[in-house]
């Protein structure tokens, strides 16, 4: 079992290891947050598992939505053309929803020549141990999670691509990168197209990052509350105004810096009682260590009563948004000229 807390990754490690040894099985469910690495895998499987130019006789795909028993049945029993396997892809079919008993008897004896992934990408996969089917696909097959990966996986993985477009890039900056852009390396890898392009020497930069990359919600609304911890208060005004002009609407902007606020009590808490970032990591169920140290060096800046009196008034203006009708950005400017004036308290 895996440590408490900690993703299991033996599935996803067996995949890896049956793909570099040539022993590839007969059945996959493919699920996980994680789509970068399920396409990869999934390419990597049709490359390994068929000839080149014959992908259109044993490459097959099926749709959830056009999904029946009967088609999956006669693509099952398409011999292979000038191949060894067939590869059969069903993507979006929710399998502990349809016919069971018929699907329990096709999987179970699959032939050896097929390889059946069945990939959840819209829908969740969620099993269901009480039926004959899941037994058979604990006992025929592989459900192989492709979960966020951990930061320093992430961050070899940044500096792996980097160096693909000739361009270097420190630990600590590629950990910048993940704070800013989010920890899916789908919409990392898009990002790191357009910083390498960017960069004009051949190690990339925080100025480089900033100037191009696209920040999520979370990060810009912590360089608000940064500002603010600063004494910056232009700056942090200058950030708002920027969200506005995005047209995120007040009342999303006051959710998010409610649970920055959050955080950041929690933090001040935690220095309080002498614990370090191990303990908001855990607290806050955070993959990495980067973000939790953040909200450290953050905190170190605000009293513990400025940090208690800032969710109590990120909370009161919630409710007023809601319920009295009045201008939702006319409060948050309100509440975040506050927080600036009090920041000292």
């Amino acid at each position: 079992m895996p440590p408490k807390g900690k993703p299991d990754t033996a599935a996803y490690q067996k995949l890896k290891q049956d793909l570099k040894s040539g022993t590839l099985g007969s059945l996959y469910i493919f699920h996980g947050e994680e789509a970068y690495l399920r396409d990869y895998y999934l390419g990597e499987m049709k490359k390994k598992l068929l000839p080149p130019g014959m992908e259109a006789f044993n490459y097959h795909t099926i749709n959830g939505k056009e999904f029946d028993l009967k088609t999956l049945s006669q693509t099952v029993d398409c011999l292979p053309m000038m191949s060894q396997r067939t590869l059969i892809v069903v993507n979006d079919y929710d399998l502990f929803k349809g016919d069971k008993d018929g699907l329990t008897a096709l999987l179970k004896d699959l032939p050896d020549y097929v390889c059946l992934v069945f990939v959840y990408d819209l829908i969740e996969y969620k099993s269901d141990a009480r039926t004959k089917l899941a037994g058979v696909i604990k006992e025929k097959g592989s459900v192989v999670p492709f979960n966020r990966q951990e930061q320093g996986d992430l961050v070899d993985w940044i500096a792996r691509r980097f160096r693909a477009m000739d361009h270097d890039i420190g630990s600590e900056d590629a950990k910048y990168l993940i704070f800013l852009c989010g920890d899916l390396m789908n919409t990392l890898i898009s990002e790191i197209g357009k910083i390498g392009a960017y960069a004009s020497h051949r190690r990339v930069t925080r100025e480089d990052i900033d100037a191009v990359a696209t920040p999520q919600l979370d990060a810009v609304v912590f360089q608000m509350t940064d500002a603010i911890s600063s004494g910056d208060f232009d700056k942090a005004a200058s950030v708002l105004g920027d969200l506005y002009h995005m047209q995120e609407a007040p009342i999303k902007l006051l959710a998010v810096l409610g649970k920055q606020l959050r955080q950041l009590y929690t933090a001040r808490l935690a220095i309080e009682n002498r614990k370090g970032s191990r303990y908001l990591m855990e607290l806050w169920g955070m993959r990495s260590a980067y973000p939790a140290e953040r909200l450290m060096q953050s905190a170190r800046r605000f009293s513990l009563a400025w940090c208690r009196k800032a969710v109590i008034r990120c909370g009161e203006t919630d409710l007023a948004m809601k319920s009295t009708g009045a201008d939702g950005e006319e409060l948050l400017t309100g509440l975040l000229m506050e927080l600036a004036v009090k920041k000292g308290a």
